[in-house]
């Protein structure tokens, strides 16, 4: 049996706008996701073009011809001043769509000159991928949606002129899954590129410096920030020790908690209020063995502990535990007691659980639990607790064996010990608690809150006359081996090793 090829056909590019998703216009108010906006004076043709855009994807030329219907030629001048307002006001979507059927479909250059060789790049495969120039400017979208520029944050989406020569995507873009296709957006920008699988070709040749991808596909991409600056000849991205020093994922986190315009909503937002309810302050008593301690006589503490600028002068990092004279339970008590114990708790005006610790936390949220992995503490079985700061007590998470053995040999490694350490303090976050309220800021907020810990159990422990040692990293997926705990839901994201202090300690940072 014998079948019949597909009907070959050409295509090419038709570039269109519209207002961003459910914008409204009741008379002269234009109503966004950004607020109300009042437009006074608006023309009948004005009014006509506006309602259609935030209908659906309209061409220039379409949204021209409403314009001049009702308001003639001169209308024009109002319509384009008025357009370029809202446009840096970041209130339109663009859009690359491909029209069945163009003539010249070529991959021309960045400029809309044919590339050489480009009677070999004609495309004429059944699924009308566009390329080349844009199409007849009065037709309706009616080809596959290549590309859309979305607002991820706030600022403009006026479009920047199309990049004169071969074109590459920067190193810092980062991909992800959107409704319909793939998400590209590059650090600190307010933008996104959204490319259907269409235009999953065009990724690929991005990858290194190309003049085979649409002229106003690229055009979105140089409006997002997403190409790489310079060409092939002049790479500052491969020669510039800022370019190459980041990360592509450590950018992208660092700009989008730092510049708010970047992100879709920053701070107290309450995005999942509406879906989940807060997390407790403290996690209620488990199965678990528990263990009280005992409660040290913080008077008797303070009259005997040295100032505040010794200890300062006086810590160091020591990395290594006396075996003769190991830590007790009572002195590891002492330890959490004086630094994460909650003190009080009470009720936010947003009807959260908020509780008062020694260590300060944004919004009084204090997601953070200690876990003490015990390797050697006089008066105390070896197992992995959880410090219940609520109830100054231990509860038995897991009996030391395999699963825990894992994380001490991980803290034995980095703090570069000889010995197992006495304790390994691992400091945990429940998640839920600082996200349910925060957006975009809730990550690094968590770390600030894991840096205030250290420097606290760097000060109380060196008071103590202990020996404390920050650690650099863990691992998370053993820490949730361990206790079972869903790592989206509470994980790891600090140690320290603790133990009691040899004599003469080695020097420390």
């Amino acid at each position: 049996m014998t079948t019949t090829a597909p009907a070959q056909t050409t295509a090419t590019c038709l570039a269109t706008y519209r207002l961003i998703p459910g914008t409204t216009l009741d008379e002269q108010v234009l109503t966004t996701r950004f607020g109300e906006l009042r437009l006074k004076g608006l023309t009948p043709g004005a009014l006509a073009a506006l309602r259609a855009l935030a209908g659906g994807d309209l061409t220039e030329a379409r949204t021209s011809a409403l314009v001049v219907a009702q308001d003639g030629e001169m209308g024009l001048l109002r319509w384009q001043m008025l357009r370029a307002r809202l446009d840096s006001m970041g209130l339109f979507e663009h859009a690359v769509y491909g029209v069945q059927g163009g003539e010249h479909a070529v991959y021309g250059t960045p400029g809309g000159e044919p590339a050489a060789g480009a009677e070999h790049a004609r495309y004429e495969g059944p699924a009308g991928v566009p390329h080349g120039p844009e199409g007849p400017a009065d037709a309706p979208p009616g080809g596959p949606l290549l590309a859309r520029l979305t607002s991820v944050g706030r600022g403009s989406t006026a479009l920047k002129p199309t990049p004169t020569g071969p074109a590459r995507l920067t190193r810092h873009a980062v991909i992800r899954p959107a409704e319909g296709g793939l998400a590209l957006q590059a650090p600190a920008s307010p933008l996104s590129v959204q490319l259907t699988d269409e235009a999953a070709p065009f990724l690929a040749r991005l990858s290194s410096w190309t003049d085979r991808v649409p002229t106003p596909v690229l055009r979105l991409l140089a409006t997002a920030g997403a190409l790489a600056p310079g060409g092939p000849d002049d790479d500052p991205e491969s020669e510039s020790r800022g370019s190459l020093q980041w990360d592509p994922v450590d950018l992208a986190f660092h700009t989008r908690t730092r510049i708010p315009a970047s992100a879709p909503g920053y701070g107290g937002t309450y995005r999942h209020a509406d879906r989940f309810e807060p997390l407790p302050v403290a996690v209620p008593p488990g199965e678990g063995r528990r263990v009280p301690l005992p409660v040290p006589d913080l008077d008797v503490i303070a009259a005997k502990d040295p100032s505040l600028t010794q200890v300062l002068e006086e810590r160091s990092s020591i990395r290594e535990h006396d075996a003769d004279a190991p830590l007790t339970l009572a002195r590891l008590g002492e330890l959490l007691y004086r630094t994460v114990r909650i003190r009080s708790t009470f009720t936010g005006s947003d009807g959260q659980e908020l509780a008062d610790r020694p260590v300060p936390a944004g919004g009084s949220l204090h997601e953070l639990d200690v876990y003490p992995l015990v390797s050697h503490v006089d008066g105390l079985e070896p197992g992995l607790y959880r410090y219940a700061s609520d109830r100054h007590e231990l509860e038995l998470v897991a009996a030391a064996g395999p699963l825990t053995a894992p994380l001490v040999k991980e803290a034995r490694d980095a703090a570069m010990m000889a010995a197992d350490p006495q304790v390994v303090l691992l400091v945990a976050a429940r998640f839920g608690r600082v996200m349910w309220k925060y957006e975009t800021v809730a990550y690094p907020l968590i770390l600030k809150h894991v840096g205030v810990l250290y420097q606290t159990f760097y000060l109380v422990g060196t008071a103590m006359g202990l020996a404390v040692c920050g650690l650099g990293g863990g691992d998370t997926s053993a820490f949730a081996a361990a206790t079972g705990h869903d790592p989206l839901m509470e994980g790891t994201v600090g140690e320290l090793v603790v133990g009691s202090r040899p004599q003469s300690p080695a020097a420390g940072d």
